[in-house]
């Protein structure tokens, strides 16, 4: 078993000479770990006997955090009690369980795109800047410093307080089929107004081929709206609370969202999600696909993918007014009211070391939140995804934005908003369309920051 991260005198050294390759593969490393544990001094046994309760979404990282949480158990002496629920029921059972006062959990994985600003009103969280300031109850290899910013940035709450621990943050970007570019003789679109070009240039329908899919099912649909938006240099919400939701350039993303679904996409994109993109340009009848980077695995699966070894991940392309990435992240964090936090807090070490983020990236985790795991050459090279799939995500995480407002009634958000972006698919005027959303959504807004 591997216990790499809590105690470990010189990962650097040891990742060049590959031993935590093995140690990833579960192979363990029996002369590593016994030098390790000489030279530590930290207890990690200070809670043995302890059972603690852990309340995941369902997700490839959760399957890694089950699949080895008994090498946290052996390290720590701690039983660890872990439940994976679809993300949607998951998000309810977490609301549900907060608001009655006594969470049945210990350790809870939040949607920080989601469920942020409703954590800090409710004081759902513990503060975790005190346990990492206390050197007794922090591993001294924990190394706070290795987060990215995108992720800390979506964990810590206008005041200052860190809730959580980011351990994933999943960057929009455009998967894109090289084959079917090259046949066109067509270049990676560098603009946005490029990108409707190649989309045009790639519809085919005749051979069932078009040049973009994206999401059209209302509420799963905002994120590509938000996408264009950022392209214009603005989010849907300004710093004071205002909505700009009216405004000329979010006019100008639900053209661009209502015309690239209108015009190249499939037929009956109006009720796709993600999986139905996905399967879409898995089975090669799309050129390009907005979406997660985090949605990769089964793109790169000669078991359900058809484009194989085909598959491009360019960075989504600049807009007429700026460049960037929506981003979102998940977190882990404990219980306020928790009685067991130190054990908590054990187990939120274990889980996002570095170790167990190096897996996300070997077993289709998705983008980990530590940068120093992007710099493992070892992982780079041997990776299906490529190395263009890793100069995605660090280009992306440099011009990362949120890809949702950081509101309490999210969901209504893009309930409402959703709403009006599916009705421009069938032939409602965007203007109109959000004039009325913003109108239905500000009441919304107003009363869910009262009280």
């Amino acid at each position: 078993m591997s216990q790499d991260m809590i105690s470990r005198p010189s990962r650097r050294r040891i990742l060049r000479t590959g031993v935590a390759a093995a140690a990833l593969g579960g192979l363990g490393a029996p002369a590593l770990i016994r030098q390790a544990n000489a030279q530590s001094q930290f207890d990690w046994k200070r809670a043995a006997g302890q059972k603690i309760d852990v309340i995941l979404a369902k997700s490839p990282r959760a399957d890694i955090y089950q699949r080895y949480e008994k090498e946290f158990t052996a390290l720590t002496g701690i039983e660890v009690s872990s439940e994976q629920i679809p993300e949607q029921q998951q998000r309810q059972k977490v609301m549900i369980e907060f608001t009655s006062g006594s969470p049945s959990f210990d350790v809870v994985n939040l949607a920080l795109h989601v469920q942020k600003r409703i954590a800090a009103k409710g004081k759902w969280m513990e503060d975790l800047r005190p346990y990492l300031a206390d050197a007794s109850i922090t591993s001294p290899d924990y190394d706070f410093a290795d987060f990215g910013k995108a992720g800390l940035a979506y964990a810590t709450q206008s005041d200052g307080r860190l809730d959580t621990i980011p351990i994933f943050v999943d960057y929009w970007m455009i998967y894109y089929n090289k084959e079917l570019f090259a046949q066109k003789g067509i270049e990676y679109p560098k603009s946005l107004d490029e990108l409707k070009l190649a989309a045009k240039a790639l519809t085919d329908p005749a051979k069932g081929v078009y040049g973009f899919v994206s999401r059209g099912l209302k509420n799963a649909n905002i994120p590509v709206w938000t996408s264009w938006l950022l392209g214009q240099g603005l989010e849907t919400i300004d710093a004071s609370g205002k909505l700009l939701t009216e405004t000329p350039e979010a006019i100008w993303a639900a053209e661009y969202y209502r015309d690239l679904n209108k015009n190249f996409a499939p037929p009956g994109t109006i009720g796709f999600n993600w999986n139905e993109c996905q399967t879409t340009f898995m089975q090669g009848r799309a050129a390009m696909w907005l979406d997660g980077i985090g949605f990769t695995a089964p793109v790169e699966d000669p078991k359900v993918s058809r484009v194989v070894g085909k598959v491009g991940y360019g960075v989504t392309p600049p807009g007429p007014k700026a460049h960037h990435s929506a981003t979102f992240a998940d977190g882990l964090g404990i219980a306020a009211g928790s009685k067991k936090k130190q054990a908590a807090w054990l187990y939120i070490q274990w889980a996002t070391n570095k170790v167990n983020q190096l897996r996300f990236l070997k077993e289709g985790g998705g983008a980990p939140a530590r940068n120093s795991v992007y710099g493992d050459r070892e992982t780079v090279t041997s990776s299906k995804f490529g190395t263009q799939w890793f100069d995605c995500i660090l280009e992306s995480a440099k011009i990362g934005r949120p890809g949702l407002p950081v509101i309490i009634p999210v969901q209504e958000f893009r309930d409402v908003f959703g709403v009006a972006l599916t009705n421009t698919l069938t032939g409602g005027d965007p203007a109109t369309e959000l004039k009325k959303a913003t109108e239905a959504f500000k009441p919304i807004l107003e009363a869910s920051e009262k009280g």
